[in-house]
């Protein structure tokens, strides 16, 4: 048999003291997006193949491809968008979710029978949701971890006799078995693809006594099959660009294709195309991804040039590293690249205040892949849920009680080969990773510590 159990235990009092609110984020950064193009030195066939893909991304979708302006079939039965670049949207193609909500229209869009749950607001961020636990009444029950998504084709002019109700999220907000997640950026994607796992493992292992003495851990999380690194997603579960786009396209818009090829929520009545629905957008949208430019950083200033120093000195860079380097590439001005995304790729513990409960990979309960940082300075929304649009509390989010602990345990008991196996595995880890790191923010001064505000949004 094989468990999978994690448990968070309160006590005691919040960690350090919070954080003061005489700084300020200064806001998106205003201007020219600096982001959605392609790699600077393509070629002219590389950039007529880039533009060509991002037509690809920005296609909208309906059920048989019939609803006037879209260009694209495969939607539904179930959908949480009908376009990648509907939810990657800001500052530009690729990126993460704009500041008005496209989900919010999409409910009643060419006559379907939705409405939008609470957490999908106009100013709100675009969202996804995800049940914790198929039962959230009974602690001991197998955890669910899955996408449900948020519509229905039900009543659209062109899903004629589908009958599927939406899903009752009311419910499960009131058992607290919600969470949500919202679009990762994708632009510079491409080195981070081509960056070899040596040199992903080689940066965590590196200050391994400085990272220790902050209470910074990490690993990264692998493929079960050939042991490689994976490395998108918001807990790096995905190996490959084309995987990442595949999943999303079946996930998100309930597209069936050559990556995922099997329809989601394929009840009787609903489904209008045979599967898999699409041959060849997956390809092309990871084409998008592989071949954009990673995002245009501001201009430096005084202020943003100190706080880069603080962010590296109070510890924020050993896991956002500053810069990592590509391996050799088939594809013009990537190879052997040094790029700055601010981030290890790897994931870490960051307690009971970010703990989701989905597992994913090796990726457990509380922990997340870094998330880059590059383009922060445009973004709107913070953290893998968005509940924050405001830097600072982001930040703050990072911390979590001394006390709070997450226990994972896994145990399996099986014959094979004429042999008994019994592989076990726990770890027990109480708080944050970051939680030193946030004390040393917390004993800045203010005006050092809007310097690193200032630095962030300058990325």
């Amino acid at each position: 048999m094989s468990r999978y159990i994690f448990f968070v235990c309160l006590a005691g009092v919040l960690a350090g003291p919070g954080i003061v609110s005489a700084q300020s984020d200064p806001g998106p950064r205003i201007g020219p997006a600096g982001a959605g193009g392609p790699l600077a030195g393509l070629s002219m066939a590389e950039k007529s193949t880039f533009t060509s893909a991002r037509d690809s991304f920005n296609e909208i979708d309906s059920v048989g491809g019939t609803e006037p302006g879209t260009t694209g079939k495969g939607l539904g039965p179930t959908f949480n968008g009908n376009s990648c670049g509907m939810c990657h949207a800001q500052p530009d193609s690729g990126g993460s979710s704009p500041a008005a909500n496209p989900q919010v229209a999409l409910a009643k869009r060419y006559g379907a029978d939705n409405t939008p749950p609470s957490f999908i607001t106009i100013g709100g961020p675009v969202r996804e949701a995800r049940f914790i636990s198929t039962n959230p009444n009974n602690p001991s029950a197998p955890l669910d971890g899955g996408v449900h998504g948020l519509y229905t084709i039900k009543g659209r002019t062109d899903a004629p006799g589908c009958t599927l109700q939406q899903t009752d999220f009311a419910s499960q907000l009131a058992r607290h078995n919600v969470i949500f997640r919202i679009p990762t950026p994708t632009f510079g994607l491409g080195l981070v693809e081509n960056t070899p796992d040596a040199a992903l493992a080689a940066n965590l292992a590196d200050h391994q006594a400085q990272k220790a003495a902050l209470g910074i851990g990490g690993e990264l999380n692998t493929s079960g099959n050939d042991g490689t690194v994976t490395r998108f997603g918001w807990k790096a579960q995905n190996k490959s660009l084309t995987i990442f786009a595949g999943e999303a396209y079946n996930v998100e818009q309930g597209v069936s294709n050559v990556q995922f090829p099997n329809e989601r929520a394929a009840v009787s009545g609903c489904v209008f195309n045979t599967t898999p629905e699409d041959f060849e957008d997956v390809e092309q949208f990871a084409i998008f991804m592989r071949l954009s430019a990673p995002p245009t950083p501001g201009p430096s200033t005084p202020s943003t040039s100190n706080g880069s120093g603080l962010f590296t000195s109070i510890g924020c860079a050993f896991c956002h590293t500053p810069s990592l380097t590509t391996a050799r590439s088939n594809y013009t001005e990537m190879s052997t690249v040094t790029y700055s995304p601010y981030s290890d790729f790897a994931l870490h513990h960051m307690g009971s205040n970010l703990a989701d409960g989905i597992v994913q990979g090796g990726a457990g309960p509380d922990e997340f892949r870094t998330a880059p940082l590059w383009g922060l300075g445009q973004r709107l929304f913070f953290l893998h849920d968005g509940r924050t649009s405001d830097l600072l509390q982001a930040i703050e989010a990072h911390s979590s009680p001394r006390f709070d602990c997450t226990i994972s345990q896994s145990f399996q008991r099986f014959e094979a080969v004429n042999d008994l196996f019994q592989p076990s595995q726990q770890s027990f880890v109480c708080g944050s990773e970051a939680n030193k790191v946030i004390d040393n923010f917390n004993g800045l001064s203010k005006n050092q510590k809007q310097d690193i505000l200032n630095f962030l949004r300058s990325l």
